[in-house]
């Protein structure tokens, strides 16, 4: 029979105490997230408030002050002005506990590596045609269905036949097209209308006969049909275009010219002109008007050129400076009424603290990745190098975790666009020489190489691994189509551009 007993017994073990695991969610928030975070923690925690832009932390006041200007304000001496603000900010935090947030997030001493802004415009990727314009929306936020419903109630219809436009317009996609029969758009109307099918038919030539044109189609060719018709009758190769609109449009995709002339049995002339009329029409007509809010990306870090090289420093505007609120610390007293401050106190603390470190850590990788992608910087996507987690783990000293925390949805603004942390970093493909070069820079030589071949002579993927190959990077044909088919770049029989005379 076992007896209850009591053993003792030593062991160490890792426990994720509540700063920590603020530290490390903190770490993987991307800004905005990271903003509305800080905002709620401005409204709930009466021991923390906001700093002005004018405003400066004076040497005197407490040490628990985010100095997130510190790291990077100064490029003399980041290292010793970020361990003399750690060093302060540690005098005044449960000791314990901020060892224990610190172990895992692995912070080492700074590079010496310098801080500024920059601003650039980001390479885009290959397109098939010359035209690089660009589509505006519409800065009033007005909708498709908004735009059409209004045109429908400044039209001389009866209420019966509004209703009838309405149902079409609800039926109408952000592109232009009617994605309902009409027969189930007739029945949408019942109880309150009865209407048959002829009758939504005849409303439809009214919505169809609305800006933008082509709106209320049906198909492509339909859609491409309702804008030519819009054109004056004496358009040359207008009648050619609407012919070709209604049944001719997969020979146009194939760019089977030739038999196309011989089934419309017109000259090279005539099909050329039409051909101009079929390829100005605009295939999703809603998209003219369809506003969609423009998302923007606030950029972790800044990355410019100077005398000594290139310079990061964190992007001041990401974050707002916050501090603690000395005239409610100086009031706490020891008192159990005082408990509930207390704890907003150290909740503060403990807050500013994993900003600190957040802000230390993201500067570390950063400062690593641009110094061993400073090729990249200088001359393009061709000079990438191959780069993984580990590479940067083992030389800022952190675990692989971390540096995948750290890199997710970051954003470093470069004179070359604003590129994601995790663009810098790709798999490597052998080179004859015995080095490695990473996938990005094969993309960007394919990407080039495209870019300049023959119209009428594209290069096949076989022709481009032969080309790569006597560069000295050794990339199988099916390596190619997969690196082309990720860039958006159509085969060879695809991009062939056969004059039409």
């Amino acid at each position: 029979m076992l007896k209850p007993a009591l053993q003792l017994r030593l062991g160490q073990q890792l426990t994720m105490t509540p700063q920590l695991q603020q530290a490390i969610r903190l770490l993987q928030l991307p800004v905005l997230e990271l903003q509305a975070q800080i905002r709620e923690a401005l409204e709930s925690n009466v021991m923390l408030e906001a700093e002005d832009e004018s405003g400066s932390l004076e040497t005197g006041e407490s040490a628990l002050e985010p100095q997130f200007e510190t790291p990077y304000e100064s490029s003399a001496a980041p290292s010793t002005e970020a361990s003399a603000s750690s060093e302060q900010a540690d005098e005044h935090h449960d000791g314990g506990e901020a060892r224990e947030a610190e172990q895992p997030l692995d912070i080492v001493e700074d590079q010496d590596w310098s801080d500024s802004q920059v601003t650039g415009p980001a390479e885009s990727p290959w397109s098939g045609d010359d035209d690089h314009s660009q589509d505006f929306s519409d800065a009033r936020g007005e909708t498709l269905q908004e735009h059409l419903t209004w045109q429908l109630e400044m039209s001389r219809l009866n209420e019966r036949e509004m209703r009838i436009g309405a149902a079409i317009i609800d039926a109408i996609n952000d592109d232009g097209y009617v994605i309902e029969p009409l027969d189930e758009i007739a029945r949408n109307l019942q109880p309150e209308i009865v209407a048959t099918t002829a009758e939504v038919e005849r409303v439809l030539k009214h919505v169809q006969a609305m800006d933008p044109a082509g709106v209320g189609a049906r198909s492509v060719s339909e859609c491409i049909e309702l804008q030519l018709r819009q054109l004056d009758p004496d358009t040359p190769g207008r009648e050619t275009a609407l012919a070709i609109a209604a049944g001719y449009l997969d020979q146009v995709a194939e760019q089977q010219y030739a038999l196309l002339r011989r089934q419309l049995r017109v000259t090279e002339e005539e099909l050329e002109n039409a051909l101009v009329l079929v390829r100005a029409c605009q295939p999703r007509p809603g998209s003219s008007v369809h506003s969609v809010p423009a998302e923007y990306i606030v950029p972790d870090v800044f990355v410019r050129r100077t005398e000594r090289g290139w310079a990061v420093e964190i992007n001041p505007a990401s974050l707002p400076r916050i501090r603690v609120n000395q005239s409610y610390a100086g009031l706490i007293g020891r008192s159990a009424d005082h408990a509930m401050l207390r704890t907003q106190l150290q909740e503060a603390r403990w807050l500013i603290r994993s900003l600190e470190i957040r802000n230390e850590t993201l500067l570390k990788v950063a400062r690593c990745i641009v110094q061993r992608q400073s090729a990249f910087l200088e001359n393009g996507d061709e000079y990438m190098q191959p780069m993984i987690l580990k590479d940067v783990a083992e030389a800022v000293q952190m675990h692989e975790s971390t540096i995948s925390r750290v890199t997710t949805n970051k954003y470093m603004h470069t004179h070359r666009g604003v590129f994601e942390f995790r663009y810098f970093f790709s798999s490597h493909v052998a080179a004859s020489d015995g080095t490695e070069m990473s996938s990005t820079a094969i993309r960007a030589k394919i990407r080039k190489l495209v870019a300049a071949e023959e119209p009428d002579k594209p290069l096949s993927d076989s022709r481009i691994a032969d080309i790569l190959s006597q560069e000295g990077v050794l990339v199988a044909r099916r390596t190619v189509a997969k690196y082309r088919e990720a860039l958006g770049i159509p085969p060879s029989s695809e991009r062939k551009r056969v004059s039409v005379r």
